[in-house]
Parts: structure tokens; C-alpha cells; sequence
């Protein structure tokens, strides 16, 4: 008899919702830890591993936060113990955010031993005004000393995160702050724009008129960041990501991007585990209680964590999935999107290119729809015309 269940699902994202410290600007789910609630979780996203791993092979994995280097030895090892039981260890890239604060030798070697091969560290900026304008834990010299850490523990694929346009960030400190990360030489960089969300204290700070929002030298500092990535051998290849290209021919998309990434851009589907975490899985979108003690009791009584799920027409999944490719430097391939889709976006969509491409945010050859440069600044508000 054939087998006709579907194949199964290669990408996984981990959500930990703990923090040393919440930070001024964050508004993703996260959380103070206390150690009694933390090895509740670690439990409980045990028992949803269980849960879920029939339909899992991952090629890419991707432990997000929070602070996921905030777990202990103890707590990472029960986690890894567990992948390896159920057999996902073994992913082409697997990925761990970490804190340069909680970044030590015996556990990037434990993450390292268990298939861990990619590093995304937090450092958001070299300056210790700034950062303690963040309100993060990290010092300047944390950051270098961590980076030394993980290179000694094997890591060869680090991505280092920033954040520019921070109130009173002047565009020397941005300027000094590119310079010495790209002389650290790590193979990928994500930079995003600050972000005032509705419940922050960055965004009351705002609202009380402590500080304003300069646009100009906002864009000034992307223009920076481009062009210094750029000249420094990485390839940008999408609105905030920066990657190296090492050997083969050149590329849309350069050997060090982030493939996990990569996969939700292009419509993917992927397993969302942990408090708060969305998954999608052909075509259907889930979401976990964002609550940590709600998700806990919810796999003590051995179910999965959902607070909602919606199945979205076949139309609707290509509009989104045709939205979420246009933030890559590389666009969308005709081909690729009708195979990813079963639609065409020159006909769907014409009218909405043709919008695009007048107002020079877009450009349109035989074989591909991209944003230009002056697009992908706008990739929100062109993205939203591609929605059904």
C-alpha cells in the first residue's frame, strides 16, 4: 500500500520566552525569568517535541527569544537529549539567539556537541550610553569577549544584530559602531530600525516628547549601513540581512544567509514551538498561547498549546506568501512563485506591479518582479498591495 501521508515539515522555530531583563524597546512576548517557571517550560516543550516530532525532519532550526542563551547547562541538555531521542538533531543550519551577557565556554561547547552550528548574538550597539539607553545587560567588552567565546567553541557562522536610529544615536556613533563590527569579521549581520510598538517604555518615552523621530537621518543610516556592508564583502539580500558569499558562483541569495529566514520569506511552512510561537503548516496557521503558565498546563495535560488557528484560502496564502518575498533583495522568480503558490503573479498581480514600478519602488524583467533600493525601504507599504 502507498504511503499518502504528506512529507513531512523540515523547519522548526523554538520560541523562549525568558530574559535577564526585559528590554525599553521589546514588545515580543518575554518574560523576567525565575528559575522554578523556566524548568516548567523546559518540561513542557519536552512533552510538545513528543507531540509534534512525527511530522518533523528539520533542516533548519531556530531557537528564538527572549534570551535562549539564558538556560542553563542543565535545561539545554534535557532539550538536546530530547531532540536526539526523537531524532531531530542533524539540521543543515541550527540556529541559537543568544545574549553576549550569557554567552559561556561549557555551554556553546554543549550546544556545539549536539549540532548547533550558527550563532545570532544581540549586541544592538557598541556604545555604552546606548545601551544602557536600551536598558540591556550587556557591556561593549561583553560583546568582544563573547564573539572570542564562540569562536573557540567551533562556531564559523555568527550573525551579529543591531539596532540603529536608537533616540540620541548620531550618525559617528552608527558610522563607529559599523566599522568595529564589520572588523570582527562574523559571516552574517541583521540591522533593523528602532521600533516604537504601543506598550514599551521606548514608545511612552516618545509619547511624553523625551525624545523625536529624525526619518532623514534615519534613512542616512541605512544608506550607511548598505553601503559599509557592501564595501566589507556582504552581500544584502534582504531589508535587514547581510550575508558572505564563500565560493560557487554568485548568488541571489549568498551562501551565509539564513536559510531558516529564507524559508519563512518564501512561503514555507515550519513548526512553531514554545509560549507565544506562530507555526505554519501547509497552509494552515497556528498560534501558542502567549502566556507561559497557560502553556505549561496546557502540555501537563498532554495537548498541544494552540490559542487559535485559521486555514487561509489558497488566494490569500499566495498574497501573503507573495508580501513576504518582496522584503528579499532577490524578489520573486515567476517560476518559483507559481511553484510555491499554483498562482501567477503577472496575473494576479498585475496591476499592483505595474503600481510599484511607476512610483520606482519595483523593477520587472521576463523572469522576476524585485523591489529596487528605494523600494526595499518601503517594503511594508509595498508588501501590504500584494494582500487578498
Amino acid at each position: 500500500m502507498m504511503d499518502s501521508s504528506p512529507p513531512p515539515v523540515t523547519s522548526l522555530y523554538v520560541h523562549v520566552p525568558f530574559c535577564a531583563h526585559k528590554c525599553e524597546y521589546c514588545a515580543f512576548f518575554s518574560e523576567a525569568s525565575a528559575g522554578e517557571l523556566i524548568n516548567r517550560y523546559v518540561a513542557a516543550l519536552v512533552r510538545e517535541l513528543e507531540l509534534v516530532a512525527h511530522d518533523l525532519k528539520p533542516r533548519t532550526i531556530f531557537f528564538g527569544g527572549g534570551t535562549p542563551s539564558l538556560l542553563n547547562l542543565r535545561q539545554w541538555e534535557t532539550i538536546l537529549r530530547t531532540m536526539e531521542k526523537l531524532n531531530l538533531l542533524g539540521a543543515e543550519e541550527f540556529t541559537v539567539e543568544s545574549n553576549p551577557a550569557t554567552v559561556s565556554a561549557d555551554k556553546s561547547k554543549l550546544l556545539r556537541d549536539f549540532g548547533v552550528n550558527r550563532i545570532s548574538m544581540g549586541v544592538q550597539s557598541l556604545d555604552e550610553k546606548l545601551l544602557d539607553r536600551l536598558g540591556r545587560i550587556h557591556s561593549r567588552e561583553q560583546v568582544f569577549k563573547s564573539f572570542d567565546i564562540l569562536r573557540q567553541a567551533g562556531f564559523d557562522n555568527v550573525n551579529l544584530d543591531l539596532m540603529f536610529a536608537i533616540p540620541t544615536q548620531t550618525i559617528a556613533t552608527w558610522r563607529e559602531t559599523l566599522d568595529e563590527i564589520i572588523a570582527m569579521q562574523s559571516e552574517h549581520l541583521s540591522s533593523y530600525e528602532v521600533i516604537y510598538e504601543d506598550d514599551t517604555p521606548l514608545f511612552q518615552q516618545l509619547q511624553a516628547g523625551e525624545f523625536s523621530v529624525d526619518e532623514d537621518l534615519a534613512c542616512a543610516m541605512y544608506e550607511e549601513l548598505v553601503a559599509r556592508s557592501g564595501a566589507a564583502g556582504f552581500q544584502q539580500y534582504e531589508i535587514a540581512n547581510f550575508a558572505r558569499h564563500h565560493g560557487g558562483q554568485p548568488s541571489a541569495i549568498p551562501s551565509r544567509a539564513c536559510r531558516h529566514n529564507v524559508n519563512y520569506w518564501r512561503g514555507g511552512s515550519y513548526h512553531g514551538l514554545g509560549p507565544s510561537a506562530t507555526g505554519y503548516v501547509r497552509g494552515v496557521r497556528t498560534k501558542n498561547w502567549a502566556n507561559t503558565q497557560l502553556y505549561c498546563e496546557q502540555l501537563e495535560k498532554g495537548r498541544r498549546a494552540i490559542e487559535s488557528s485559521e486555514e487561509l484560502t489558497p488566494l490569500r496564502r499566495a498574497g501573503e506568501t507573495a508580501a513576504f518575498g518582496l522584503r528579499m533583495n532577490a524578489g520573486w522568480p515567476f517560476a518559483e512563485f507559481q511553484r510555491a503558490t499554483n498562482f501567477d503573479l503577472r496575473q494576479e498581480w498585475a496591476a499592483d506591479m505595474n503600481r510599484l514600478a511607476e512610483r520606482g519602488w519595483a523593477a520587472q524583467d521576463a523572469e522576476k518582479f524585485h523591489l529596487t533600493h528605494q523600494g526595499l525601504r518601503f517594503a511594508d507599504a509595498a508588501a501590504e498591495l500584494f494582500l487578498r
